[in-house]
């Protein structure tokens, strides 16, 4: 019979007189055993035996101290205080508690130890093998805490009989090629290659680490059930690649459509300091369930060596176990001592089961130690010699597991040692390195790499079906209360639509998420206050006035259209760009988009930027379509809130890996987001949207201008014909440029807008100057300081073709400054009038 849990109430209750019921009415018997065993439930973790090495607690508590005789009181402590540390009561649901309890504190579940000790001597030798043919190489081994395979072999097993097909995984580099081979299961020799660095050409000047690399392969639970494993690449910055992971379960189950959270379960492994220390993985734990976000549950594993590099837990985090950050949510966190395979197998089934019944994050603890340094190459015993003399002579785990469970384990040792010395002499064969991950089918259709003239495609769309999306868009369910001023809203863009009223910023991308979506592909849009817009523009999520009900009339533009997605996100940068690069990566056909409130917030996101969106299809050939939307313009706002950081972008771009853009008009952000999906081709697109100018009639768009064929990488000048003066330009500038221009009735100056900053198109920046062959010189003008913006980038290489065609370059900019912009409005209105001023003059000063 299982034990009822006193989960309500924080205070036990008074002991009852032998022999009589208590106030409750309860036996007092059983009231005595409640009072033990709450006491235990709630702090008994503390007390238990977590640490292999005797490093580490136990943290004795007050309330346990008082409870250390008597038979309840040993089977509490041997249940609470064993090798097994259970934190869950501060989950603040009843009946998460209760269903911990009772698995706790009923039978064991069987353990299959054979299977155990072989999986631990196969772990601890493959690595033993790598360090007597490769001394002296990096490969972070996971020695120390080798009970890691048993504890995936137990969660996949488990998720599997849940219905799992697919399990993406993710961990920094500590025991990464170890998972590769046992729980990836790509043979050994294919692993291995990676130290015989074969062929170097192959991936000279691209290309990662051995330890960084991702892999996919096929896990065999021990029912014979198969699952698609997927461990993500990732780099150094350890906790970075935690919402990519997620973001890419979450695409997977959003294929899979209901049912899709037992299909794909994510399993991200930590390191200690990391989990502690790192602020993107809190970010990511805090997106787990709010509902753009959430994939029913990750399994997170702790790989605690109780060391990071060189520093010691107590340097690390605050708290007392390096868990205690999934304590702010409802996440139950279950410590295990690693040398106790049994309990390390039993824990992983628990994990499994909880994210099965409840869809929830859980946490497991997996504490042990790192029998060598940082790396292979590094002393530990310089600073920490008397725990490093501690572990040089502490056997490994399959030795202790194996006389604790009687079993001589030396002939499964000499076969396993004899298979990965075969593994290592076939690695020496090999000529080219090998691919270790393979693209999903779903990937077939697209391209990466260079851009090709035949990946490009029309974008344009007539008038009649304009007004078709037009009328969708601004269909309301009946009984829908408007807001009045959403109303009038409704009302102009009925206007804009149908041509009878200019198109501003915010219409033109409803046009084009509409026409997307109505030609079958899915659109998935998030980011900070992105359902209305940080500056009004978007409304893409109605709210009912009266009851505060939403509608997104995009989600319903036809019967059985594909998904749309808009949702505010947490405010959060890294955590949530990660997450939606990682959904791009599993949803090539769709248009995945992340906007930032203003567009320097993105820096908050700089890991994910400079190691995923632009570097991962050089170092790892993933590509992504990404799109990220950053708002900027100098509009004396203040240092913050001007710039989006264009020349961060810039440094960044190189061999084509992203697309750089700042469209001038409406119409050219409608053509540049439909060129996205309809090109075959996946790359990350940086888009400089406005911020002033997403009303202005100056940037507002003709609807004739939508069935223009595509989108102008350069946009030439019309007014203007036969210019003595050229200038270039990007943004909002432009438009200020020509409005001065107007004012000065100047008719000798040319004014073209660079909307496509990167690939830089050369021969169509060519067509535009020879459209004015009188010209005498050629202006790079822009509203950013000398040492920001485009300029370092554009300069150069402009200048280069400027000159062969035999006329002066030369810029006008803002001078170099340590911050974006002034923070003052007044200051900020002459920057920009001298701007204007020295654009129309005949000589300046670089």
């Amino acid at each position: 019979m299982a034990h009822r849990t006193t989960l309500e109430a924080d205070r036990p209750a008074k002991t009852a007189k032998p022999g009589k019921k208590s106030s409750t009415g309860k036996p007092a018997r059983s009231e005595e055993r409640e009072r033990i065993f709450d006491a235990f439930r709630r702090w008994g973790y503390n007390e238990a035996k977590l640490d292999p090495l005797g490093f580490f607690g136990p943290f004795p508590q007050p309330d346990l101290e008082r409870l250390t005789t008597g038979g309840l009181a040993e089977e509490a402590r041997r249940i609470y205080c064993g090798t097994i540390g259970a934190d869950f009561m501060h989950l603040p649901q009843p009946e998460r508690r209760r269903w911990i309890a009772e698995r706790m504190e009923g039978p064991e579940s069987e353990v299959n130890q054979g299977k155990t000790l072989e999986r631990l001597i196969r772990a601890d030798l493959f690595e033993q093998v790598l360090q007597s043919r490769y001394l002296g190489t990096k490969r972070f081994s996971l020695e120390g805490v080798t009970a890691l395979i048993p504890l995936l072999d137990s969660i996949l097993d488990t998720v599997g009989e849940h219905g799992a097909l697919e399990s993406v995984m993710a961990m920094s580099h500590r025991g990464r090629l170890n998972v590769m081979v046992h729980a990836a299961c790509k043979p050994p020799h294919e692993v291995v290659a990676g130290f015989e660095d074969v062929d170097p050409r192959s991936v000279l000047g691209a290309g990662d680490v051995k330890y960084h690399v991702g892999a996919t392969g096929t896990y065999v639970t021990s029912t014979g059930k198969e699952i698609g494993i997927h461990l993500v690449s990732n780099p150094s910055h350890l906790e970075a690649v935690d919402p990519v992971a997620i973001g890419r379960a979450r695409a997977k189950q959003t294929r899979y459509g209901a049912g899709s959270a037992a299909k794909v379960v994510p399993i991200v492994m930590h390191g200690d300091a990391a989990f502690a220390g790192q602020g993107i993985w809190a970010e990511t734990l805090n997106l787990a369930d709010l509902q753009a976000y959430t994939v029913g549950g990750s399994i997170h594993i702790i790989v605690n060596n109780l060391i990071g590099f060189t520093t010691r837990p107590v340097q690390e985090h605050s708290s007392l176990f390096a868990s205690d950050l999934a304590k702010r949510q409802s996440v139950p966190v279950f410590h295990v001592n690693g040398e106790d395979p049994d309990a390390v197998v039993r824990v992983g089934k628990l994990a499994a089961e909880y994210r099965a019944q409840f869809g929830s994050d859980v946490v497991v603890d997996l504490i042990g130690y790192r029998r060598h340094g940082h790396s292979e190459v590094d002393d530990p015993t310089i600073t920490q010699p008397r725990l490093y003399d501690r572990i040089k002579n502490h056997p490994p785990l399959w030795r202790i597991y194996s006389e604790r469970i009687g079993v001589q384990p030396m002939q499964i040792v000499e076969n396993v040692r004899k298979e990965y010395e075969v593994e290592q002499s076939k690695a020496r064969e090999i000529k080219k390195i090998p691919h270790l991950r393979q693209l999903p089918e779903y990937w077939s259709a697209y391209h990466r790499g260079r851009f090709k003239p035949e990946y490009e495609a029309d974008t344009g769309l007539d008038r009649e079906k304009l007004a078709e999306i037009t009328d969708a868009l601004v269909r309301v369910p009946q009984g829908f209360h408007v807001h009045p001023k959403i109303a009038k809203l409704l009302e102009q863009r009925a206007e804009m639509g149908h041509g009878k009223r200019a198109v501003d910023y915010g219409f033109a991308e409803a046009l084009a998420f509409g026409s997307v979506l109505l030609e079958g592909n899915p659109v998935r849009l998030t980011g900070q206050d992105t359902e209305r817009g940080t500056f009004n523009q978007r409304h893409a999520i109605l709210v009912d006035a009266e009851t505060e009900q939403e509608y997104c009339s995009l989600a319903h533009l036809a019967p059985n259209q594909p998904f749309c997605e808009i949702r505010n996100s947490s405010l959060s940068e890294a955590g949530c760009v990660g997450f939606e690069y990682g959904f791009s990566r599993d949803y090539p056909e769709a248009l995945v988009l992340w906007e930032a409130q203003f567009g320097d917030f993105a820096n908050g996101a700089q890991v994910i930027i400079d190691q995923f969106i632009s570097a991962g299809e050089d170092k790892w050939d993933l590509p992504s379509g990404l799109v990220m939307l950053l708002p900027h313009g100098y509009e004396g706002q203040g240092p913050e809130h001007s710039s989006a950081r264009i020349e961060r972008f810039m440094q960044l771009a190189g061999e084509e890996n992203m697309q750089i853009c700042q469209p001038s008009t409406a119409a050219q952000y409608f053509h540049l987001l439909r060129r996205q999906v309809r090109r075959p081709w996946r790359k990350p697109l940086i888009v400089f949207t406005p911020k002033s100018m997403l009303r202005h009639p100056d940037a507002s768009s003709s609807i004739d201008d939508f069935a223009q064929p595509r989108f102008l990488p350069i946009v030439p000048d019309r007014e203007v014909q036969d210019a003595k003066r050229i200038l270039i330009v990007s943004g909002k500038l432009g438009h200020e440029l020509r409005a001065e221009r107007r004012r000065r009735k100047d008719t000798g100056t040319a004014i073209i807008f660079l909307d496509q900053l990167y690939p830089l198109l050369r021969p169509e920046i060519s067509a535009a100057l020879d459209e004015h062959p009188n010209a005498r010189e050629v202006v790079w003008i822009q509203e950013e300081p000398k040492n920001m913006g485009a300029h370092f980038f554009v300069m150069p290489r402009i200048g280069q073709l400027v000159q062969s065609k035999g006329l002066k370059m030369r810029s006008i900019k803002r001078s170099p400054s340590a911050s974006p912009a002034t923070g003052s409005a007044k200051a900020h209105e002459l920057e920009q009038k001298t701007l204007l001023s020295l654009a129309f003059t005949t000589s300046s000063t670089e």
